[in-house]
């Protein structure tokens, strides 16, 4: 029996419509390849960069954990200064006068390594960390000291209030000679008119006068270039790309040289890395208009006692790197300042130094030092 003959199909398509071609389907393999390929490739660099954004913070939390027990300079005493507040007190040498060393705005003690070495010779010499700074610890949110109620935190007021009651813990002899530079020059400045029986000599280097920051041009530099600057120092810090670019020798210390010591140099590099320092330095440096208020009003109030004697230092300029003018004009505020404010202060000037003199230029502040030092000790002999 004959079979049927299939039906054809109503349209008229060929067999072999519905097959495709062999390059055409080898051609799209490839692009499937191709489109995996690029998935694969995003993905790729999606997981470098979590990378990136993830584990150089993580490593660099680690090391400053390990680190901030190993670098705590040799001799130096964290003292208990109350209400759960804990600050670095290093002093080298014996005798008296005590010689008491405030950083410049945003630094921590070890600038004062070179001074403190030399005059340390003759005397105590002792150098401290701010609250915030180095490995002083800030003061914790449910604890008071109940001066922010009058000073605001990282502002002279809070800070000397912190290095009397640090001095007083420490059973510090008095009455000593303070010597501050910029925002330490303030502090001694405040010290001085408030506790003035305690301090026998006040020197003062490079002092900020507080009429600056009435001025346009120094609030664009100090706020709009300045400020960002050590933000984004801060930022670096805090990302761990600081620790990166230290490794890298992109970032290198402030205090090097032959004479000082591998954990000088080592400490430095870890407070470049540690976000908690730098964010204290931006404190400092975004409150001094207000540390500088805060000073003007107290000299005011209760004038030096006459007992103190009142030493200056400066250099050619404020700051060599600054634009001529703006050397120029705090040189004019600070004439005017010492003029009406100590006319009778010992003004030493020091050739070819500007604000970084305590660490390029020692020598002659480590000079001055050991005079002051030699007459006061001179003068308790005679007595």
């Amino acid at each position: 029996m004959r079979r049927r003959p299939e039906a054809q199909s109503s349209t008229n398509e060929p067999a072999g419509a519905n097959k495709k071609n062999p390059d055409q389907r080898l051609h799209g393999q490839a692009e499937a390849k191709g489109r995996v390929s690029y998935s694969s490739v995003l993905i790729n660099i999606g997981k470098c960069l979590l990378l990136i954004i993830i584990i150089p913070p993580f490593l660099n939390y680690a090391s400053l954990q390990r680190e901030g027990q190993m670098l705590l300079p040799k001799g130096g005493q964290i003292v208990d200064v109350g209400l759960g507040q804990k600050m670095l007190l290093l002093c080298k040498g014996r005798g008296s006068p005590v010689v008491i060393l405030d950083a410049p705005t945003g630094k921590s003690s070890d600038i004062w390594f070179h001074v403190q070495e030399s005059v340390s010779a003759l005397t105590t010499v002792c150098t401290y960390d701010r609250m915030g700074l180095g490995f002083s610890k800030r003061l914790m949110q449910n604890e008071t000291t109940g001066t922010e109620k009058v000073w605001g935190m990282s502002t002279t007021g809070r800070m000397v209030d912190d290095l009397y009651r640090l001095l007083e813990a420490a059973g510090i002899a008095k009455p000593f000679i303070l010597v501050g530079s910029e925002l330490g020059a303030l502090n001694g400045r405040f010290y001085s008119h408030i506790h003035d029986v305690q301090v026998s000599d006040l020197v003062l280097i490079d002092p900020i006068p507080e009429d600056v920051f009435e001025e346009d041009q120094w609030k664009e530099y100090w706020y709009g270039k300045l400020l960002p600057s050590l933000q984004a120092r801060q930022f670096s810090a805090a990302t761990g790309l600081s620790r990166m670019l230290i490794i890298l020798g992109a970032i290198e210390p402030t205090i090097k040289g032959q004479n000082v010591s591998e954990e000088v140099i080592q400490r430095q590099k870890y407070l470049l890395s540690n976000p908690a320092h730098q964010s204290s330095a931006v404190d400092e440096h975004f409150f001094l208009n207000e540390s500088a208020a805060q000073v003007r009003d107290i000299t005011k109030f209760k004038p030096l006692s006459s007992r103190t004697s009142v030493s200056v230092l400066t250099g050619d300029s404020f700051d060599e790197q600054l634009p001529e003018h703006l050397n120029q004009m705090v040189a004019k505020l600070q004439k005017r300042f010492l003029k009406e404010s100590y006319p009778s202060a010992n003004h030493i000037h020091i050739k070819g130094a500007d604000r970084r003199m305590i660490y390029k230029k020692p020598s002659a502040i480590s000079q001055h030092l050991r005079k002051l030092v030699n007459q006061r000790q001179a003068k308790q002999q005679s007595e």
